[in-house]
């Protein structure tokens, strides 16, 4: 079903912090965010010092984003089948670990290019890890019509620590060298552990049994294949992390050759980044009331444009800081756009499955667009590369002409939970199968454009929700009598398929059973396949009908 009143309208910015967990959460996150800018602002730094080409520079960049890239769906496919608080610990705990190591090899002078890129990468590659789960904890920590400002929240408390950490971290890597960079971030992460640790949310108990890391990860592609809306957000979304990442990839060569600065001037320049992006987040939810979801979009990467365009020919730190102001705004506005629009379409039971597919194709425009413009950077210069990167975001606007993004709405995608197992007059097992599904409806003439209609919508949702070989036929000697028929492979995979359905979905099965003149409900046939020595015999059975 869809709730007609916006969910900009039915709570305020700040609502979310009326939760006590999620103030807590928000709270240790924005000291271990803080940390991790500084340690941030240190290696990209500290690259520029040992380096020996712009390119490495720019790999910086692209280490922490590819781990995103590479290992997102896992982490989601983990997201949606474990504890998430404790997946978060984990991950949280290994980024400890790696910090401490990372800043002991920076004071034993142990550092080179590539042991800096290999730390980089396996920090983020813990980060990579705690994402999904940390986002799809949101629909835990709040009711889901608070689910855009608390993704609005976390972006502005991400960004307040990015308006003043990068300064405080070049002011540290000034001072005190790289290594106090990296034990910053080491200590950042206890406070965010320790709450973890205390959180004990109150969580439904599944009784199905956990799915496998392959099916639970061929799910989530499924469902994303199947959700042509999502889809639209994965391609706007990786164009605009191939653009807009060029801007962060290269800052630190603008302000060691363009504006001939040191690791403060670098500092500076990302914390009005920062400052923007906090702007960004507050002004966020009123664009959603003000605008479409396509014109806002377009309009952040016409800003991000500007922005690029800026810091390629402005010489002066504060200009091209002015035009960061901008940058970091759209960055915020598009990202956690993109990621309110995937969390709002998508069920609880593969949302962190769906982020990640979302993180992997963002997150990976990022970690491509470093690498190309760091090598276009290396052979023509970082102004060449800017200039050319703002011209691939007004082109990435563009592609809204081709693939608008979707009208803001809300789905009631909670369970429908009517399923309920029928009497089998079979002693099967949960893993008894294949199960094959026929469901008949008689269908009048006159309804039969409509009925066709509402099955390609049935047909969609079946299979996104791991139906296989759907097919719909009709009775050549009783052309009234319709039979939809799909699989699955296992009894217990067509119980958590029926359980997948949700309140928006039901919509359709409401309308299908509004076209059947029948004076039975459409009739339900559930049968296994057997094989024989003469091929394959379907046993029937019996049970009340499907929702």
């Amino acid at each position: 079903m869809i709730d007609e009143k916006p969910e900009s309208e039915s709570v305020s910015a700040l609502a979310p912090f009326r939760h006590g967990i999620f103030r807590a959460v928000w709270a240790a996150s924005l000291v271990s965010n803080f940390g991790g800018l500084i340690q941030g602002v240190g290696a990209a730094w500290m690259m520029t010092t040992i380096a020996t080409s712009p390119y490495q520079v720019a790999l910086v960049q692209a280490s922490t984003t590819l781990p995103i890239m590479l290992f997102a769906l896992v982490a989601g496919a983990i997201a949606d089948s474990f504890d998430r608080r404790k997946v978060m610990l984990v991950a949280q705990t290994f980024m400890l670990v790696v910090s401490v190591l990372l800043t002991l090899f920076t004071y034993s002078g142990l550092m080179t290019p590539w042991t800096l890129l290999a730390f980089t990468f396996l920090i983020d590659s813990g980060t990579a890890l705690n994402s999904p789960s940390w986002q799809a904890s949101v629909g835990d920590i709040v009711p889901r019509n608070k689910v855009p400002a608390a993704v609005a929240l976390n972006s502005m408390g991400f960004n307040l620590t990015r308006s003043v950490g990068p300064a405080i971290g070049g002011i540290i890597v000034a001072a005190a060298g790289a290594a106090a960079a990296f034990a910053a971030n080491a200590v950042s992460y206890i406070g965010l552990i320790v709450v973890l640790a205390r959180w004990k949310p109150d969580l439904p108990v599944s009784t199905l049994p956990r799915e496998s890391l392959g099916a639970a990860m061929g799910a989530g592609l499924r469902y994303v294949a199947m959700s042509p809306n999502i889809g639209k957000v994965l391609v706007r979304g990786a164009a605009f992390g191939f653009s807009a990442g060029a801007v962060l990839a290269l800052l630190p060569l603008v302000a060691r050759d363009v504006v001939k600065g040191d690791a403060l001037t670098y500092g500076i320049m990302l914390g009005a980044f920062g400052i923007g992006a906090v702007g960004g987040a507050l002004i966020s939810v009123r664009l959603r009331q003000l605008l479409s979801s396509e014109t806002m979009v377009r309009c952040a990467f016409a800003g991000f444009a500007v922005c690029a365009f800026n810091a390629a020919v402005s010489h002066h730190a504060w200009q091209t800081s002015l035009g960061l102001l901008v940058g970091g705004a759209c960055w915020v506005i598009a990202l956690s756009h993109f990621n309110v629009t995937v969390q709002m379409a998508t069920p609880r039971w593969v949302v962190g499955r769906v982020l990640s597919v979302y993180q992997t194709a963002t997150f990976g425009g990022i970690a491509l667009g470093s690498w190309i413009w760091g090598v276009v950077a290396d052979a023509h210069g970082a102004e060449t590369a800017l200039i050319a990167a703002s011209i691939a975001m007004l082109v990435g606007g563009a592609i809204g002409l081709l693939l608008p993004l979707p009208q803001q709405q809300v789905l009631n995608l909670d369970p429908l939970n009517r399923f309920r197992e029928p009497h089998l007059a079979l002693d099967l097992k949960p893993r008894s199968g294949p199960i094959a599904i026929m469901i008949e409806y008689i269908i009048r003439d006159e309804d039969v454009p409509e009925f066709l209609a509402t099955m390609a919508e049935r047909g969609r949702i079946r299979r996104r929700d791991g139906a296989r070989n759907w097919t719909l036929a009709r009775d050549l000697e009783n052309p009234a009598i319709w039979i939809e028929h799909y699989h699955t492979p296992t009894w217990i995979e067509y119980v958590r398929h029926n359980g997948r359905i949700t309140h928006a979905d039901a919509v359709v099965g409401e309308r299908l059973r509004a076209l059947h003149s029948g004076d039975e409900p459409p009739r339900v046939r559930r049968m296994i396949e057997r094989p024989t020595t003469a091929g394959t015999a379907l046993v029937m059975a019996k049970g009340p009908i499907e929702h």
